[in-house]
């Protein structure tokens, strides 16, 4: 064979080299490399059993925070009456609100060495708020159903930051106080003001009442 020819033979082979190293490699499956459950300690200066602590309870927390993310955007869909503009709008900024807990309650889990709760289905076994319907429901009742929530959630919260500051888990504790229960008392307090019965007053009758007659 001729050099131009082992030539050419060489930059083909070369080709098609290339081209199988650019190729996807599809279909991939192997052993997990952190199963659920398993920590894999990273040197935070933190006891191993107060990691395992703090992530059982913030997973569990994360489970709960998915599930009322996900009902303030049942909510945002599914709202009707003549608050709907104002409530339609509330229920995106809450949801948008509790989608960044729900990140920073995760990069907690992993930072502690834990994996973090993620798919819907896992959520749903392990939350425990009580699940809506899937049909549309009245305004009131929306905002009920996600004031149990934001209750359950505080309630857990404030149990496990007194269990993470014992063990001497600050930073879980911090996050717990400064984000996910100050967060969601605020939540609460704007949504609690749409369930008080303070009736439209019609400007005569303002004037009436202003004038003492």
């Amino acid at each position: 064979m001729s050099t131009k020819k082992r030539d050419v033979g060489t930059r083909i082979s070369q080709l098609e080299d290339g081209t199988q190293r650019a190729k996807p490699i599809l279909h991939q499956h192997a052993r997990e490399i952190q199963p659920y459950g398993k920590i894999a300690k990273l040197p935070i200066a933190l006891d191993e059993t107060a990691c395992e602590s703090s992530i059982n309870n913030l997973n569990q927390i994360l489970a709960d925070t998915m599930t009322l993310r996900d009902m303030y955007k049942k909510h945002h869909w599914q709202v009707a009456g003549a608050t709907f503009y104002q409530l339609h709008l509330l229920f995106d900024k809450h949801h948008g609100e509790q989608d960044e807990m729900v990140d920073t309650i995760a990069e907690r889990i992993q930072l502690l060495g834990g994996v973090s709760i993620a798919m819907a289905a896992d959520v749903a076994e392990t939350t425990i708020i009580p699940r809506p319907p899937r049909g549309r429901e009245e305004a009131p009742v929306q905002i009920s159903r996600l004031l149990e929530a934001h209750e359950f959630i505080l309630k857990e919260a404030r149990t496990m930051a007194r269990e993470a500051s014992e063990v001497g888990d600050d930073g879980t504790n911090d996050l717990l106080v400064s984000d996910i229960i100050r967060g969601n008392e605020l939540q609460v307090w704007f949504l609690s003001e749409h369930l008080v019965a303070v009736p439209l007053t019609h400007p005569e009758q303002a004037k009436v009442a202003s004038s003492g007659s």
